[in-house]
């Protein structure tokens, strides 16, 4: 009778552990069921990825060809094409997933993205704005790197563009790093893109002079300038009775492929003249001041002074008149007076 019982108490216990353990097996059971029936999606979801990646590769040589072709700068489109890459790969990913039936996963991993990148966009909008404008400048190209230009108040070379800034170094030895959204944002003016640029040198003639002489002389003074484009044409117009000249302006067009070209021929063109005018005896007068000492005007300085100030002979003195006698002198002067009269 003990080891019926024994062997009952045994029987219970084995029931209880298979009670325990049936779900977990059934579960296994289960798992491994559908782990095998998701095999062929497995391995199409790992081909899948397997072609993203070399799919990836293709785009970004494609992509960065592109942009050599619309882009000088090698960071942009190193950028771009690097970009265009990691696309291709996330893009397979998403597939994988979808091809798993993990669509649940998919979407809160793109509503994760979306999330975050909204969250940056606010966060860093001003680093984002240059980045867009770098893109912007790389495809556009309004200039490139040794141009001279002049923007947000600077003038000078370009020494670098990248995707956030645009290094200029002035021509007085200072560097300086604008953001890309300035240069976009603000007129710039390129005065290396056409290679020729225009000096409009201001001067002017005495009244006395013949305008049509002296205007015959510039003419043929600047169009002797060696290095000026002789495709366009010397112009000279007067604008306006000066002070003390006529005044002109003469245009001319010189060749421009750095700074010292626009210096040199406007130095040049100065320097001849002035040598042209004074052998051509053409003046060009300096300003002339006119002193007026009357209140309404009109009248000489011999007519405003005193008449005390002056000589018999009409000449200003040298000497300015003695001071009046003060009323003590005066009184004493008169006491002594009487006093001789009485004796």
């Amino acid at each position: 009778m003990p080891q019926q019982s024994n062997g009952g108490a045994s029987e219970s216990a084995i029931s209880g552990v298979s009670e325990m353990t049936d779900p977990l097996v059934t579960k296994l059971q289960t798992w491994l069921t559908e782990f095998v029936a998701l095999l062929p999606n497995l391995a199409v979801a790992l081909i899948v990825i397997l072609v993203a990646f070399l799919v990836a590769r293709l785009v970004q040589r494609g992509v960065r060809t592109l942009m050599e072709s619309v882009s000088d700068y090698a960071h942009v489109n190193d950028l771009v094409s690097t970009i265009a890459r990691i696309g291709v790969i996330l893009a397979g990913f998403f597939i994988a997933l979808s091809i798993l039936k993990l669509t649940g996963v998919v979407a809160a991993l793109l509503a994760g993205a979306g999330v975050v990148g909204l969250a940056l966009g606010f966060a860093f909008q001003d680093i984002a704005s240059n980045f867009i404008s770098g893109f912007m400048l790389a495809i556009r190209r309004p200039f490139h790197d040794g141009d001279i230009i002049e923007t947000n108040d600077y003038l000078g070379k370009v020494d670098e563009i990248n995707l956030r800034t645009t290094v200029i170094d002035t021509f007085r030895g200072q560097r300086v790093i604008i953001p890309n959204k300035e240069v976009l944002g603000n007129p710039m003016v390129n005065y290396s893109q056409r290679g020729m640029r225009r000096i409009d040198l201001s001067c002017g003639v005495a009244y006395g002079d013949d305008l049509e002489k002296a205007k015959r002389v510039a003419l043929e003074t600047v169009e002797g300038i060696e290095y000026r484009d002789e495709s366009r044409d010397v112009d000279l117009y007067y604008n306006e009775f000066g002070d003390s000249s006529v005044n002109f302006v003469i245009r001319f067009w010189v060749e421009f492929t750095a700074q010292t070209d626009y210096l040199r021929a406007q130095s040049d063109s100065i320097m001849r003249l002035k040598k042209a005018y004074d052998d051509a005896d053409v003046t060009i007068p300096f300003p002339i001041r006119t002193l007026d000492f009357g209140v309404v005007g009109g009248e000489k300085l011999n007519e405003v002074l005193p008449r005390s100030m002056y000589r018999e002979d009409g000449e200003a003195s040298e000497a300015s008149p003695a001071p009046p006698a003060s009323s003590s002198e005066s009184d004493a002067s008169e006491a002594s007076a009487g006093s001789s009269s009485q004796t």
